[in-house]
């Protein structure tokens, strides 16, 4: 066998369809901007070339998934496809209460507005967006405790998604009796798609344990995050990715996943619980909004086409592939001086918005500038993960607190885009680098009280 790494080896898989992409011209990619007030989230996806806003939804299906379509049960109650996604939700992750969803933010939903109380506490590595927007509307306050080492983009500690586990012991002590759970999200994406170590979800959840605080894991990247469990740490080299994964989940009390991401779908989720406590009260808030227990706000033929990703992305050679071409992209931004986080992630390259533009304050939301600049030079939508999404406003002075990073997410979709593609976003954005100092920021002119960033309103600064 040719021993070269992982990146320099093709696609385990063919090209069976293809979909034609253009990239429109820089005065139609102007006018677009304007009419969507600068906010990529309101593009229509046909003026953009290469997409990398997201990876949740956006995955290419297999053969396997398509011709699990045509087995779709679309009985209301008690489809065979639910059995089966129950079956290899359990045989995976080790749980045996298995609720459908028809998104992960729809777990989330039902599991704090269920079990969380107001004025309630839930820790988290990081919480991402949705995470935090349901804690929040529920009542409840998001308190992030990843480790030190995550907030420096140059550090190249193999597991910045790890928690501070004491702060944690410290936030447990002190908010006792208000923590309903913890939650640990894998891997982090907020901070910049790091994975998680075996070690530090042993040491969460005996944490967990001292206090008798269940600890839920965010579990929407489970694969990739055992991917660097087996490449970086002691002790787990020779395992395979199931091994580990079953490892991981047997510390767990239950996990929210939205199976768009490493379910290798275009729609589904599901919350999974160990215990019998929260369950019934679950599904009967299931029923409120979503349907029957049993689909969950899934046909039956999304239900299998999950089942089936969920194996596939346990394959080894589409692991090493996916995250030698993520790190691919990544170094060869890293190697033209762009500043990145690193190491780089598993679902995505972040660029460091701050590093990038240091002329542009985070009062002028640099990475949402970069963003914008992304598509006006080369009709590539990527996503902000900094001030617009995660900016605080202080409630004594009302100044808004920026966050610790201020970052630009570049989502690679899953068997989706070729490395030829990810060549000519590089390009882009080294030629970006170059006249960066000609980027100015932005100023939201309209935003709404939760998830701004999914909808909010800008205006270009003037020079």
């Amino acid at each position: 066998m040719i021993d070269t790494p992982g990146y320099a080896r093709p696609e385990p898989w063919r090209v069976k369809v293809i979909e034609p992409i253009s990239l429109p011209d820089r005065r139609t990619r102007e006018t677009h901007l304007k009419r969507a007030a600068y906010n990529l989230f309101s593009l229509p996806s046909d003026a953009v070339y290469i997409d990398l806003l997201t990876d949740s939804g956006t995955s290419a299906m297999s053969d396997e998934q398509w011709a699990a379509m045509m087995r779709g049960d679309e009985s209301y109650a008690g489809s065979r496809n639910f059995y089966h996604f129950e079956q290899t939700v359990r045989e995976i992750f080790g749980f045996p209460h298995v609720i459908p969803t028809h998104q992960g933010r729809v777990a989330e939903n039902l599991l704090f507005s269920t079990v969380l109380k107001a004025g309630d506490v839930v820790p988290s590595n990081t919480h991402f967006d949705t995470t935090r927007a349901n804690v929040e509307a529920n009542g409840g306050v998001a308190l992030d405790l990843v480790t030190p080492e995550a907030r420096d983009p140059r550090s190249l500690y193999p597991f910045k998604g790890n928690m501070d586990v004491r702060r944690l012991a410290a936030a447990l002590d002190e908010h006792e009796g208000r923590v309903p759970l913890v939650m640990l999200t894998l891997t982090n994406n907020s901070g910049g798609g790091q994975p998680v170590s075996l070690e530090n979800v042993r040491a969460v959840k005996e944490a967990c344990e001292r206090y008798g605080v269940p600890l839920i894991i965010d579990a929407c990247r489970f694969a990739e995050n055992a991917y660097f469990i087996r490449e970086r740490e002691e002790g787990c080299r020779n395992w395979s990715i199931i091994a580990i994964v079953r490892e991981v989940f047997t510390f767990a009390d239950g996990c929210t996943m939205s199976a768009k991401k490493d379910g290798l779908s275009n729609i589904g989720g599901f919350l999974a619980l160990r215990h019998d406590d929260w369950v019934q009260n679950l599904k009967n808030k299931l029923i409120l909004i979503e349907g029957f227990p049993t689909y969950g706000g899934l046909a039956g033929r999304d239900l299998e086409v999950v089942a089936q990703g969920l194996k596939e992305v346990l394959d080894e050679r589409y692991l090493e592939f996916r995250i030698g071409q993520v790190r691919r992209l990544g170094e060869t931004l890293s190697a033209a001086g762009v500043p990145i986080v690193l190491p780089v992630g598993g679902h995505a390259v972040y660029l460091d918005a701050s590093a990038f533009l240091p002329h542009v304050p985070a009062c002028a939301y640099p990475a949402q500038a970069l963003a914008v600049a992304l598509y006006r030079e080369g009709g590539i939508r990527a996503v902000e993960i900094g001030g617009v999404m995660f900016g605080r406003v202080d409630p004594a002075t009302g100044a808004e607190i920026p966050p610790p990073l201020e970052l630009v997410r570049l989502t690679i979709p899953r068997r989706v885009y070729s490395n030829t593609h990810l060549d000519y976003v590089a390009h882009v954005v080294k030629q970006i680098y170059a006249r960066r100092e000609e980027i100015t920021g932005v100023k939201i002119v309209r935003q709404a009280p939760f998830l701004r960033h999914f909808t909010a309103e800008f205006e270009l600064l003037s020079a």
